[in-house]
């Protein structure tokens, strides 16, 4: 499996950034399996909102 995903937090001239690979489409491209995809779908959320509160 394609998880857990990795979140990078880099500087990028001067300014700090957060950022990841999104499961949905990674993992689309390993499985057509429905059920993976709502994982994906929930697994992206979470950690956007993650990413969205750390701003």
């Amino acid at each position: 499996m394609a998880l857990p995903c990795r979140i990078s937090v880099f500087t990028e001239l001067g300014r700090t950034k957060i950022g990841f690979i999104r499961p949905k489409p990674m993992l689309a491209a390993l499985s057509q399996d429905a059920e993976l995809a709502q994982v994906a779908i929930a697994v992206e959320e979470k950690i956007t909102k993650m990413v969205e509160e750390a701003k």
